[in-house]
């Protein structure tokens, strides 16, 4: 049975199909080559919860109850939508330690073979570019990138490991500097973005990346699953780790959808939103 979502804004009321609900936004149709459209997703519960601490190895995760087939399914559709991947090397060392599954392409998990049919309608690359932002450049680029041809760039900052540079640009990628002080800064990196000839990018990364996008005004879209549980928990992880935003962080809403069933028959939110500068 096909999932159905309840609208609650903009349209109170009306009934979709869950499938195809972030695919009608066409996302890679809204940036120009000078400029691109940068967009990301996070899952949440009530009480902001986006990763907590593993009580075996104390690292953050994301925590499994806030997982659902319905809201991965949106993922995807956001992830499909884009000319580029933009993510860290704290990502990439994860798919390395197998403590993150690796979601660098488009099509490989069951159900989301459409994705792929889809992007080659819309005139898109068979797989997105992807973008590694990372001021240490401590990591190995997975192997399933290179087997899928997937072009692959490499944002660092002025101070980066020469070394690293050197290793990086033997195994024949482009290493760009797209920030001065101690990590990659969105205004820059935008930039690249753009250079590279992209015109859409889906955010693969965590809080401190969504906070320098927001306050260098970087962002285009925020897409937010948030899940009606309260998690609590000492170590955690939320959308914010930074200093105050003030006027950056304010976001009006664009749509927002409610899932009953999922996780567990206490449903969940499918917002999204734009920054209040756009």
């Amino acid at each position: 049975m096909i999932p159905r979502l309840t609208e609650l804004y903009p349209e109170p009321g009306r009934s979709r199909d869950l499938p195809g609900t972030w695919l009608e936004q066409r996302l890679h149709r809204l940036g120009r080559p000078e400029s691109p459209l940068i967009f990301g997703s996070f899952v949440s519960s009530l009480d902001g919860r986006i990763a907590l601490a593993d009580p075996a190895t104390g690292a953050l995760a994301l925590p499994e109850a806030i997982v659902t087939d319905h809201d991965f399914r949106l993922l995807q559709e956001l992830m499909a939508q884009a000319d580029c991947f933009i993510t860290h090397g704290g990502y990439l060392r994860a798919i390395e330690s197998g403590a993150l599954d690796d979601i660098l392409q488009i099509g490989r998990t069951a159900g989301a073979e459409d994705l792929v049919h889809w992007r080659a309608r819309e005139g898109l690359a068979d797989q997105p570019a992807i973008l590694v932002a990372s001021a240490s450049l401590d990591f190995t680029v997975p192997r399933s990138v290179r087997d899928h041809g997937q072009p692959v760039t490499i944002a660092t900052v002025q101070s980066a490991p020469r070394d690293r540079i050197r290793r990086l640009e033997r195994e024949g990628f482009q290493v760009l500097v797209a920030g001065e002080g101690s990590y990659v800064e969105a205004l820059p990196l935008s930039r690249l973005v753009s250079v590279l000839g992209y015109q859409s990018a889906y955010l693969i990364a965590g809080p401190r990346m969504l906070d320098t996008m927001l306050r260098q005004q970087q962002l285009g879209r925020l897409f937010l699953t948030m899940t009606h549980q309260i998690l609590g928990g000492e170590r955690f992880s939320t959308l914010s780790l930074g200093t105050r935003l003030g006027p950056a962080g304010r976001l009006r809403l664009r749509t927002l959808y409610y899932d009953k069933s999922l996780p567990e028959g206490t449903g969940q939110w499918f917002a999204q939103f734009e920054p209040g500068h756009a």
